[in-house]
């Protein structure tokens, strides 16, 4: 098997470190990631600039872009041969309900769905970076049952783990999106000459986070497994509009 791994949190982040080795047990891997973090840029392209790709000593390869533009470029240009499966992670921080939307893990997944590859985004539930063994165990479980169950050609999966060892995971659950409240953190400061600048603060807390999310299974031990389409359309409302606008 091969598989193309890339993050957002830089090619030279703990997290791609760790998972690329637990997966180079089971396939051969290549890795292709952000020069720099690039946490939040989603779906985004760099369409104004060239893109650059360095090999590094390790042998990873580090582009000046994205990460939907280091999958996409990885798929097209830099692999001999097409991947198998794309993987984006260890991300430094949980992907949870909402966050999925700015994520740029699983824009990165996203992205080899788009390429008709299945895809896989993988999260650590923390900041502190303790346990990544313990996430990089689970994906190398998940890419193991799908050989046997291929994913759907409309979905990948979203996997968040929590920051605990392996031995103290009580198991994994198959979850939906949860939900945030709104966050409403934005801080204004004053930069040394003088000029007004803005930080993004903290995310919302949870609004929606009852059993069957991905916020309960986390918050209760278990790593939250969710299936995610990539159509935004929202069905349920099309013959209610249709009628309206007639």
């Amino acid at each position: 098997m091969r598989i193309l791994l890339s993050n957002d949190d830089g090619v030279h982040a703990k997290g791609i470190l760790v998972l690329y080795h637990a997966l180079s047990t089971v396939a051969d891997v290549t890795v292709i990631a952000p020069d720099r973090n690039c946490s939040g840029a989603s779906n985004s392209l760099t369409l104004l600039n060239p893109l650059r790709a360095t090999e590094l000593e390790n042998g990873f390869i580090s582009v000046n872009g994205t990460p939907t533009d280091c999958v996409h470029l990885g798929v097209n240009q830099l692999m001999d041969k097409a991947p198998d499966l794309v993987i984006a992670g260890i991300n430094n921080g949980a992907n949870l309900g909402d966050d999925t939307l700015y994520s740029g893990t699983v824009a990165a997944a996203t992205e080899g769905r788009h390429l008709g590859l299945p895809a896989i985004a993988v999260s650590l539930c923390s900041k502190k970076e303790a346990y990544y063994e313990t996430a990089a165990e689970v994906v190398v479980e998940l890419v193991r049952k799908l050989a046997s169950h291929p994913l759907p050609k409309d979905q990948i999966i979203n996997i968040n783990v929590p920051d605990i060892p392996k031995h103290e995971l009580k198991g994994i659950k198959v979850t939906r999106l949860g939900a945030r409240h709104k966050a409403e953190t934005m801080t204004k400061q004053i930069d040394p000459w003088g000029r007004d600048v803005y930080w993004y603060g903290n995310l919302g807390s949870e609004s929606d986070a009852g059993e069957g999310t991905d916020f309960h299974a986390i918050n209760h031990g278990y790593a939250s497994v969710t299936p995610l389409k990539i159509d935004m359309t929202a069905h349920e409302s099309l013959d209610a509009m249709s009628s309206w606008l007639a």
